[in-house]
């Protein structure tokens, strides 16, 4: 064969191929742009050749103007110029060196995290690289979680509660199950006494709005509502009433769903784009039938999508407009490979998701007010995850986003290795573009 033919042979092979594990001696870098040969959309790596990660799936992570992507690279803060994202070569700027973005702000142009050195707050701004000290945290704030409201005026944050009395708890069969790796049991049932409080960035004010003995987690902000909070009740999910909102002036905690059978299980609940609805996985029993929950918050109104077994995922995400919505898939290890007495099953698809809401004929008409509306999806799969290391421990969640223009998703996918890591599977952020080509 002639050398040029060769060459051709091995650019084909790579083009087609992209979507599958690099050999570890191989010399060519992870593809940059390439059409996926199963799904026919295109993916752009937007990450350089050292990789990075996307946020999680509810962190904000775009600038208003929507002309750039926050993301974790080259071992600190670092931006991605998308305004031309599929034109020319995404720009790849590190900010901050050995800093995690919390998230980037609602309204001005700056990516919030904290200084462990200095116990604040801080704001590094993403086009000057010009850092600057929002609020310096208290001492009973220099730990837990945190999350910043949408108008910047409330630092919500979840830490131990130094005035809180330990409560152990058993599950409901009695007795704890014997210790084992990744199980959320002993956290739970330790009953350590939590707080939410929120801290005025502008007067440094500390208020405690909300104490429970309960494993308290994924902290979020409504994007629009400065007062709404969204947090949920961690452990085991078919022993939790997991989803709650809680108001900044200390009103009532209020839960969003109430389980209403045995095992059934609820979470990785988000906010709706324009804060009005609340969003998260829900299974009638778990790994049974499955649906992406919804819930107006302010009527209680409730919206549920049907989706088939293998297009079951992680996370979830809607779009800006609120019309389509995102799925990132699953391990062969989760909770839709098995059956629901925990039976392995090839039931799990692992590509990147598009799902387009459907109502059921008939399926909002509703005899009675408080009856659920309901649907399903219509699914386009992206992208080929076939490859992809969905582990926690040993891999990554894609957490999917829309760009704000509503034409790409954002992830997270570690299905190319890297030479320079020595063959292993290397984190990279593509966006994958959801016009087909």
């Amino acid at each position: 064969m002639k050398p040029a033919n060769r060459k051709s042979l091995l650019l084909l092979a790579l083009f087609l191929g992209a979507g599958r594990a690099f050999a570890a001696d191989s010399v060519t870098p992870p593809p940059s742009d390439w059409i996926d040969a199963k799904t026919g959309h295109r993916v752009i790596r937007l990450s350089p050749d050292t990789g990075g990660t996307s946020l999680y799936f509810h962190q904000h992570s775009y600038t208003p103007e929507g002309d750039k992507l926050v993301i974790r690279g080259a071992g600190g803060i670092a931006t991605v110029d998308i305004s031309n994202i599929g034109v020319s070569p995404p720009k790849f700027e590190l900010l901050l060196p050995n800093a995690t973005p919390i998230a980037t702000a609602w309204h001005t142009r700056e990516a919030y995290y904290v200084d462990r050195g200095t116990n604040a707050m801080m704001a590094v701004n993403l086009d000057t690289k010009a850092v600057r000290t929002v609020v310096k945290l208290p001492p009973q704030a220099q730990s837990g979680a945190y999350a910043l409201n949408t108008d910047e005026s409330l630092l919500v944050g979840i830490a131990p509660d130094p005035d809180g009395k330990t409560t152990p708890r058993l599950p409901p069969s009695g007795k704890l199950a014997p210790p084992s790796p990744g199980s959320l049991e002993p956290r739970w049932a330790a009953g350590t006494p939590q707080m939410i409080y929120t801290l005025n960035i502008k007067t440094g004010e500390f208020k405690v709005i909300h104490r429970e003995n309960d494993w308290t987690n994924h902290l979020q902000c409504s994007p629009t509502d400065p007062q709404q909070i969204l947090f949920c009740h961690e452990g085991p999910w078919h022993y939790n009433d997991r989803t709650w909102t809680i108001r900044a002036d200390g009103s009532p905690a209020r839960l969003l769903h109430e389980r209403t059978m045995n095992m059934e299980i609820e979470g990785h609940e988000f906010f709706g784009q324009d804060g009005k609805m609340v969003w998260y996985d829900l299974q009638t029993p778990e790994s049974g039938v499955f649906w992406l929950a919804g819930v107006d918050l302010a009527t209680g109104h409730r919206t549920w999508y049907n989706l088939q077994r293998s297009e079951w995922s992680v996370h979830y995400n809607v779009s800006l407009d609120g019309k389509l919505f995102s799925g990132d898939g699953g391990g062969p290890t989760s909770v839709a490979a098995r059956t629901m007495d925990r039976g392995d099953i090839q039931g799990q698809g692992q590509w990147m998701y598009l799902f387009r809401p459907v109502m059921t004929a008939g399926g909002s008409f509703r005899d009675k007010k408080d009856l659920i509306d309901v649907g399903y999806f219509k699914a386009e799969r992206l992208v080929d995850m076939s490859n992809h290391n969905y582990s926690k421990t040993t891999g990554v969640e894609p957490n999917g986003t829309f760009t704000p223009d509503g034409k790409w998703i954002i992830f997270s996918g570690n299905f190319h290795t890297n030479p320079g890591n020595g063959g292993r599977a290397t984190t990279h952020v593509y966006a994958v573009e959801i016009a087909k080509h």
